[in-house]
């Protein structure tokens, strides 16, 4: 039986649609539709503070796609003809002095596929987006397939909400509203008003909805899967960081572990020193160790370790003491140092009792590659250790009660995140006060197993992870999967399913085959009732092995080799247990 609030979005629809068709009457084209918008939606919102503050009526042409990790090259796409839109909606004075909205960014295409995309965001969001919809590296963003698209900035803007005195952009988490838009609370509002637009301007409601995102993204997608599971038929959520506060948490850890590597001249951890803790040729020598260990148990010594979820800390220790320096620091050994710390990174956050507070880390091949480098320790000259800069402003703003006020200066974040004791700064992520009465745990966290709306509304969730994610443990995902499998009686499989990607790292690169078409997978299955056992993946130029395919496998089988045939052809591998 319907709700009365799905009674009222349905009578809200019939409304915009007989609107809808007047404008298509005065307004057969699309810049004249567009243009209408406005005055077509007065007073038609379902959330009346919503309101567009520009339609624009775009031609085709071309746009360049932001890049997925910092200093890559953008990537040039053809648009459609498309009405671009920008709204607004709960525009209000935060706690904290700042003035906060929610705006959006939607584009309707003329050639309309009659879907609707909404595109996760990222980071600490505070960007409204392209609206055009990424679908994967190799495939048409979503525009340009015809799907109206829509994102969002999540309630808080980088530019009008930033302040050097309170962690720059992370100053937002200094209000308990503009953070729990961050971590929820935006979401359906924006699912919501677009979805009233699209019905406006095509005089249709969507027939099908789909959410993709990565990282914050990821964890978008999953609010919606567990709170508000009616908005789509297909979610597909990669990275999802939908333990963020326990991973800032973890990011603390890292950089206590490897800080005494990174010493200034004054003998004290330098930020400017954070790269040299390890070289690239340290990197590969972990590297080494880990395929020694872990390469040939898929059945193929190829340098992807397809069994990753096995490669232990135990299985690897060997093959690291192998490669530990007998004396001084030496090229073509570890110190004992460094394979502490690097030990101790991959184990995790732990409290002084030896209790798990995020989750470990499997070692994987992808350790030396650049997207591990940037976040761990940085690439030195070029991008800083994202673990100091953004993991520790997000910590002190965002994930802890109360938010401690830094400057936006990484050698006062890094001495912060050494001074933290970690067992009290994990209390802090569910601790709540006057100011907070809900915690940063309950704002920004998404990690129910408890998926049974979705699964009873009839939609599907895909999970693609790269087994070498720097920022969110694969491992803390399987772990979250199995508790929705057990929870499911062994068949959550019916309905959502993990797509590991060994070697990958965060959303994308590393010495993986990490080119793949999963929103693809994911309409055939909504659309077509084909469930994805496996999704063939292709390695890119910037890997030792470019062109190589391989088979993604649903979790828990992996891509085994059967014993013949090329290592660089996924016909020779197949998906088992």
């Amino acid at each position: 039986m319907p709700s009365c609030s799905h009674t009222l979005a349905l009578a809200a629809g019939v409304s915009l649609l007989a609107l809808a068709a007047g404008a298509h009457a005065a307004e057969p084209d699309l810049k004249g539709r567009c243009l209408a918008l406005t005055q077509a939606m007065a007073g038609h919102w379902p959330d009346a503070s919503t309101r567009i503050t520009e339609a624009i009526p775009q031609p085709a042409g071309p746009i360049t796609l932001p890049p997925m990790m910092p200093g890559a090259p953008g990537t040039p796409v053809q648009l459609p003809e498309h009405c671009e839109v920008y709204g607004i909606l709960h525009e209000r004075a935060g706690l904290d002095g700042q003035a906060y909205a929610i705006r959006f960014h939607l584009r309707l295409p003329a050639a309309w596929n009659q879907g609707f995309f909404f595109q996760g965001g990222g980071g600490t969001n505070g960007d409204i987006g392209t609206a055009i919809g990424p679908t994967g590296s190799d495939t048409p963003p979503a525009l340009a397939q015809g799907y109206a698209v829509v994102s969002q900035d999540s309630g808080h803007d980088n530019q009008r909400n930033m302040d050097p005195t309170h962690g720059g952009t992370s100053a937002f988490g200094f209000d308990p509203q503009a953070r729990a838009d961050y971590g929820n609370a935006s979401l359906k509002p924006v699912a919501d008003a677009a979805k009233a637009l699209v019905a406006a301007f095509y005089g249709a409601a969507p027939r099908r909805s789909y959410f993709v995102g990565c990282s914050k993204g990821g964890e978008e997608g999953m609010v919606f899967a567990q709170q508000h599971p009616e908005e789509f038929d297909g979610i597909l959520a990669s990275a999802p960081g939908f333990a963020l506060p326990r991973a800032a948490l973890s990011q603390a850890w890292d950089v206590q572990a490897f800080a005494p590597l990174a010493k200034g001249p004054d003998g004290q951890p330098s930020f400017a020193q954070f790269a040299t803790a390890f070289s690239d040729a340290d990197l590969s020598l972990v590297r080494d160790a880990v395929l020694e260990a872990c390469d040939a148990d898929d059945g193929a010594k190829d340098g992807i370790v397809g069994t990753f979820a096995q490669c232990t800390a135990a299985k690897v220790a060997p093959s690291l003491k192998a490669r530990t320096c007998a004396g001084a620091k030496a090229d073509g050994c570890l110190t004992t140092a460094q394979v502490t710390a690097i030990t101790r990174s991959y184990g995790g956050p732990r409290t002084k009792a030896g209790q798990a507070l995020y989750s470990d880390w499997p070692w994987d091949g992808g350790v030396d590659a650049p997207g591990w480098r940037i976040w761990k320790l940085g690439v030195a000259g070029k991008v800083p250790a994202l673990n100091v800069v953004l993991g520790g402003a997000s910590l002190a703003s965002i994930f802890t009660t109360p938010p401690t006020a830094l400057p936006p200066d990484p050698q006062a974040l890094l001495r912060w995140q050494l001074g933290l004791d970690i067992d009290q700064a994990a209390g802090l992520l569910t601790a709540t006060s006057p100011t907070f009465p809900r915690s940063a745990w309950q704002d920004v966290s998404a990690r129910s197993p408890d998926l049974s709306g979705l699964k009873a509304r009839g939609a599907k969730l895909m999970v693609p992870h790269g087994a070498s994610d720097p920022v969110f443990s694969i491992n803390d995902t399987i772990a979250w999967w199995k508790e929705v499998d057990a929870r499911e009686g062994g068949k959550a499989a019916d309905f959502a399913r993990v797509f590991p990607v060994p070697g990958m790292n965060h959303c994308a690169g590393g010495p993986a085959t990490a080119h793949y078409d999963a929103f693809g997978a994911l309409v055939r299955w909504v659309e077509q009732a084909q469930a994805p056992d496996r999704i063939v993946a292709t390695a890119g130029p910037d890997t030792p092995w470019p062109g190589r395919t391989r088979p993604l496998c649903a979790y828990p089988k992996v891509a085994r080799y059967k014993g013949a045939g090329d290592l660089n052809s996924a016909d020779s591998f197949e998906c088992k247990l």
